[in-house]
């Protein structure tokens, strides 16, 4: 990775967080022998600890199979204040897979190219290890905006093409300009990345004014757009299967919908261990509940 990238993702890693943030993360750590712990989301840009605060657990050992991360749901009595956090759980040998490309998956590298706080490692060996991930992450995201872009423009162009493409490829329902408030809400992080990701990528690139003009060779491109087309396709297909595996296997899903509704309608619902344990079936008597309760209020 070039010496100007690792700067410019070494800047935002080490960014300060509330101490809150780093308590419950090295909690989590503690907990799961963690190398790493990664906080992002919108608490990360407002600094706020209401709502959901969201978290990477990276983890030693090798790349898993199969479906990953796993996922989970805690919350945390932090004085007068109740934390509560989604945390995805991970390999970061799988991780770095992940944002080099190298698997199916699209949502690891298109999240990380995005801004993100390391608020726990290891050793100096787990950090250098996570900022090379996001090296890549970086370069990935940097190649798939060359190949679905526009032949010359301005940097924000090229990476609102990237996220138009990337929301494509999910079950996700994003409202249209959300690639906008990204790039909006994270413009220093953005302004220079892709310039520095292509440079360590080799790819070689003109920057008249304003216009960034890449150097891609057609057979590049092709390329990376082969290498997208398959990811494109099995996109929808990992969301729903991970959809499907976290209605059995997200430890706490009751008590995140819970938190949810309550959030949501203001009608409190009673958590039984039952409704903890069978959160999907349980489904019915809940909204049962509350429409009771807002039609009675």
């Amino acid at each position: 990775m070039s010496s100007d990238l690792a700067a410019r993702i070494g800047v935002v890693l080490d960014r300060e967080v509330h101490p809150a943030i780093e308590n419950f993360a090295a909690r989590l750590a503690d907990e799961a022998n963690a190398q790493a712990v990664l906080f992002y989301g919108s608490n990360l840009r407002t600094g706020s600890l209401e709502g959901v605060i969201d978290y990477y657990v990276l983890t030693p050992g090798a790349p898993e199979t199969g479906l990953w991360p796993r996922v989970s749901y805690r919350e945390w009595e932090h004085g007068e204040d109740t934390l509560r956090a989604k945390i995805a759980t991970m390999s970061l040998a799988k991780f770095v897979e992940a944002c080099r490309g190298d698997t199916l998956d699209t949502t690891i590298w298109a999240r990380f190219v995005q801004p993100c706080a390391l608020v726990y490692s290891r050793d100096q060996a787990a950090r250098d290890e996570v900022l090379g991930a996001l090296g890549h992450a970086a370069r990935t995201a940097a190649r798939l905006a060359l190949a679905v872009g526009p032949d010359a423009g301005e940097e924000a162009d090229y990476w609102r093409a990237l996220f138009r493409s990337t929301y494509k490829a999910e079950l996700r329902v994003e409202k249209p300009g959300r690639e906008n408030s990204i790039l909006e809400a994270n413009e220093t992080h953005f302004s220079g990345l892709l310039p520095a990701a292509l440079a360590a990528e080799g790819i070689p690139f003109e920057q008249p004014e304003t216009q960034l003009v890449p150097q891609l060779l057609i057979s590049d491109r092709q390329a990376i757009l082969r290498w997208w087309s398959k990811r494109r396709r099995w996109g929808k297909a990992l969301n729903i299967a991970r959809l499907l595996r976290a209605t059995r296997t997200f430890d706490g899903a009751g008590r995140y919908a819970a938190w949810k509704v309550e959030r949501h309608t203001g009608v409190k619902v009673k958590l039984t261990p039952w409704r903890e344990r069978h959160p999907i079936l349980a489904a019915p008597q809940v909204l049962w509940q509350v429409w009771r309760a807002k039609r009675s209020g």
